[in-house]
């Protein structure tokens, strides 16, 4: 079941439009964190594909692009919230060295994600590990019929949460509140699971507040390159929103641990560079310092905090404050939009349709003669 969206206060464009049908699924978001919701509480199928998965073992995550960054920060928060081995490698990885990552990694137990399940390298990681019995597999896709099916011993479908266009963004964050909610489950965190639940509401109320102010940054203002910063899983919410600016506008886009960017990085720093900093809780004492500095160095700044401090204030040419209650486990979904909504922006400034990006697929589809990989000597 699919909700049907309207752009009303969080930004407006005509049917037809270059990025309308993106900006419709960018504000679809919080119905479709409803659908999903009620799926995961009553569809029999979700849980069933987990019935035969262990909580306490190691879990190894496997994707490409958008979905591997999704599974990596899963994984870290999987992580701290299960007490257990997690991680996630490109299918790739996989591919070109898998004894390797199987024993590094100790995975009994791997997700592959794919949007599309039509991803060449997840389906022949799927088929690697069928043939060589090496984990439990589950399949995650927002398809409804894929070829993902046959290779995994279970299957989990979003098809609710798919896209038209071409770059994820309501899949990829209601593929982040399905885990989460089947994290909190695993561990018996009921009010962890009850945080999530108020969230498309509060979501929706924040975008009629936010989505034009950051549409605006991206549309007035012209750069050059531009950054984005995070520390812990919000690190890999950095590289998402990276992507989605590489994906949408043609940009040069990079994305560091917010406290490595003095390393050597900061060198860019400049009029024309836009820098986003996407806040953690536990790191953010830390990070603000570097906001007032890099704006000494004449950069544009883009802060996403939870809650606004005066120092923030000063310092952010544009700061996003979230403002919710819940828990920062349960923040990260909304945290991943406002890149998603500044990636917009800046490709139709460019004069780009995000709708359909160039040189872009919605799936990476190889041809099959071309598709066995090397393998690393003593994988």
């Amino acid at each position: 079941m699919k909700k049907k969206a309207t752009a009303s206060r969080g930004g407006r464009s005509s049917s037809g439009a270059p990025g309308h049908q993106t900006l419709q699924e960018i504000l679809s978001q919080p119905a479709t964190w409803l659908e999903t919701a009620r799926q995961f509480e009553q569809n029999p199928e979700v849980h069933r594909a987990f019935q035969s998965f262990s909580h306490e073992g190691p879990w190894l995550f496997v994707a490409c692009g958008s979905s591997y960054y999704l599974s990596r920060t899963i994984a870290a928060q999987w992580t701290g919230l299960l007490q257990v081995a997690c991680t996630a490698v490109p299918a790739s990885e996989l591919l070109f060295a898998p004894h390797e990552v199987i024993r590094r990694t100790g995975a009994q137990q791997v997700v592959l994600l794919s949007r599309s399940g039509k991803t060449t390298e997840v389906l022949r990681a799927a088929e690697w590990l069928k043939a060589n019995e090496a984990a439990r597999t589950l399949g995650v896709t927002c398809s409804e019929s894929s070829a993902l099916e046959g290779l995994c011993a279970q299957m989990l479908k979003l098809p609710w949460a798919d896209e038209k266009s071409m770059v994820m963004t309501r899949s990829f964050t209601s593929l982040l509140l399905l885990f989460e909610r089947l994290g909190a489950n695993f561990a018996g965190d009921a009010g962890l699971a009850s945080s999530l639940d108020a969230l498309p509401k509060k979501t929706t109320t924040w975008l009629s507040g936010n989505a034009d102010k950051i549409r605006a940054l991206g549309t007035k203002r012209g750069f050059a390159d531009f950054v984005f910063l995070g520390q812990g899983a919000h690190y890999w919410l950095a590289q998402e929103a990276a992507l989605k600016m590489t994906e949408m506008s043609s940009s040069y886009a990079q994305a560091y641990h917010t406290l490595e960017f003095r390393h050597g990085p900061k060198s860019i720093a400049n009029r024309e560079t836009l820098i986003t900093f996407l806040l953690s809780d536990a790191a953010a004492a830390e990070e603000m310092p570097l906001i007032g500095e890099l704006k000494k160095l004449g950069a544009a700044t883009m802060v996403v905090a939870n809650r606004a401090t005066p120092e923030l204030r000063r310092h952010s040419d544009l700061l996003i404050e979230l403002g919710l209650d819940e828990p920062e486990y349960s923040r990260m979904a909304l945290t991943a939009i406002p890149a998603q909504l500044l990636g917009l922006a800046v490709s139709l400034r460019k004069g780009l349709n995000p709708d359909t990006p160039k040189n872009l697929t919605r799936a990476v589809v190889l041809d099959p003669k071309n598709v066995e990989p090397a393998k690393r000597r003593g994988a």
